[in-house]
């Protein structure tokens, strides 16, 4: 019988990653707590500390992303005017 694969939550990846990075346990006791292979604990505790910096970038890339939505919300909403205009006009040259 084959065993399906398991998946872990981001919450559960955070917790294990942050005993790891404290190093109050060894990867080994950490893995025998959680039932999980010991290089898993490695590649979770890498990804957490090179993704760490964005915690502290997410409002500014946010507000990045906000300011380009809005910029392109008012490109559009002067497209569709002009094109309101331009289809009035073509409407009264057929009549």
């Amino acid at each position: 019988m084959k065993r399906s694969r398991r998946t872990f939550s981001a919450e559960f990846k955070a917790k294990v990653a942050i005993e790891a990075i404290k190093e109050v346990k060894t990867t080994s006791e950490l893995a025998q707590i959680y039932q999980i292979h010991p290089n898993l604990i490695g590649q979770w505790k890498k990804e957490f500390q090179l993704n760490a910096t964005k915690v502290f970038d997410s409002g500014k890339e946010e507000a990045d992303q906000i300011r380009k939505l809005e910029k392109e919300k008012e490109e559009l909403i002067q497209q569709i005017g002009q094109l309101t205009v331009d289809n009035n006009w073509l409407k009264k040259k057929v009549l």
